[in-house]
């Protein structure tokens, strides 16, 4: 299903986005050596409630997971990346965190991931590959726009992140997103330019470049969600929620 939303509709998106942001920024700045991973998805099931909004994780069933996911927020340390289960564990410095959270608030959803490192040892091979993936992101919102097709955006992630030196994973990347989190079209992290469907104006997407420093291949943790690199190298992911708009693309879930 491929959803174009109205102007009424957008406005609740805008709102939806701006919570998404607002909640993974409180959670960031409270992140430090010690946090637990269990303590960031307490935070965020009370910030979500307060909102008055919905987790679209909590009772998320997807047949890729071992559903239902049971937690609030994505939380993936180090070699982890996608749909990282919140455990008991505490963070340690330089570990690196990825924070993918979606919300769902009267109706509409907005989803978004930030990795950064905790703490006070930046080690500079995992701050070159998170700054990669926000190029990407951001080369890829640059891109889009009405008449754009997917392989456009798809070529303008692969080719930042190819051109820095990463391996790239196709089975994930960036979706429609609308009154449900996971929508038609599917987004890849790289692509063939003038190929795919064609942006509309209202149609919202959720593009997110992952990259994992030495390997395209993902294993699945014990807890049948967590996904890791196969060779235990660092991963870093970007995300944000854009609406396709009359002359481009207008970012949901950028931080005030």
């Amino acid at each position: 299903m491929i959803e174009i939303l109205n102007a009424t509709e957008l406005i609740r998106a805008k709102d939806t986005g701006a919570l998404v942001a607002t909640i993974l920024q409180t959670v960031k700045s409270r992140c430090m050596v010690g946090t637990n991973l269990l303590e960031i998805d307490a935070w965020t099931k009370i910030m979500i409630a307060d909102a008055g909004a919905e987790s679209c994780y909590v009772d998320y069933a997807p047949s890729f997971g071992r559903g239902p996911f049971g937690h609030y927020i994505c939380t993936a340390v180090n070699d982890a990346v996608l749909h990282g289960l919140p455990h008991d564990y505490a963070l340690a410095d330089g570990d690196l965190l990825t924070l993918d959270l979606a919300v769902s608030k009267r109706g509409i959803a907005a989803d978004s991931a930030i990795s950064f490192i905790v703490g006070d040892s930046q080690l500079a091979e995992s701050v070159d590959m998170i700054l990669a993936t926000e190029r990407a992101l951001a080369s890829a919102i640059a891109t889009a726009g009405p008449g754009v097709k997917i392989g456009d955006i798809s070529y303008a992630i692969g080719r930042v992140l190819t051109d820095a030196g990463y391996p790239i994973n196709t089975e994930f990347g960036g979706h429609g997103i609308g009154s449900t989190m996971h929508q038609d079209p599917h987004v890849p992290n790289m692509g063939r330019p003038g190929r795919g469907y064609v942006l509309r104006p209202g149609l919202l997407l959720a593009l997110e470049p992952w990259v994992m420093v030495d390997t395209a291949k993902l294993v699945t943790d014990p807890d049948g969600w967590t996904l890791r690199s196969a060779t235990g190298c660092r991963t870093a992911h970007s995300e944000h929620t854009i609406a396709i708009t009359d002359d481009g693309a207008e970012i949901l879930t950028l931080p005030n």
